[in-house]
């Protein structure tokens, strides 16, 4: 039987050595994550993050470079039938864009968001726990190599 693949995007929006996160309404546990989603099929990737910030965001990203590229399997579902995620981290070069954003004027934020902002890494569980490191910080302020960050059983 084949394993189902999910290619996800999210928008690295740092600022002042704060993050943008999100947390989410249907979220267990006092997690945070940054924004984006699924790539639909024959989208591109850049479209695709473009397309998941405004329905999230209602604001339209300057998309940069790729930072880095999650791999990662789940035992069972993770609510969309896969069982491995492919995610693509991009940086958002906007950000102060997100300093103020109006979820009552997105599609999907309401709906989907119970906090945003930009947030201190260290002070809250944002995932993918790359994100808490400093070799991370160390990515966004510099133009390092692209980081593959795999978590397979």
């Amino acid at each position: 039987m084949r394993e189902a693949r999910r290619v996800t995007v999210r928008g690295l929006i740092y600022k002042n050595g704060k993050i943008f996160g999100q947390k989410l309404h249907n979220s267990s546990g006092d997690w945070w994550c940054t924004p984006g989603g699924g790539v639909d099929a024959m989208e591109s990737l850049h479209d695709a993050l473009t397309r998941e910030m405004i329905e999230e965001t209602g604001v339209k990203p300057i998309i940069g470079r790729l930072v880095f590229i999650q791999q990662f399997a789940t035992k069972g579902s993770t609510g969309h039938g896969e069982n491995e995620r492919l995610e693509f981290f991009f940086l958002v070069e906007n950000a102060s864009d997100y300093e103020e954003i109006n979820l009552e004027s997105t599609s999907h934020g309401n709906l989907e968001i119970a906090e945003y902002g930009f947030i201190d890494p260290a002070d809250k569980n944002i995932l993918p726990t790359i994100l808490q490191t400093p070799e991370i910080t160390s990515a966004l302020e510099k133009h390092k190599p692209v980081i593959f960050y795999t978590m397979l059983d």
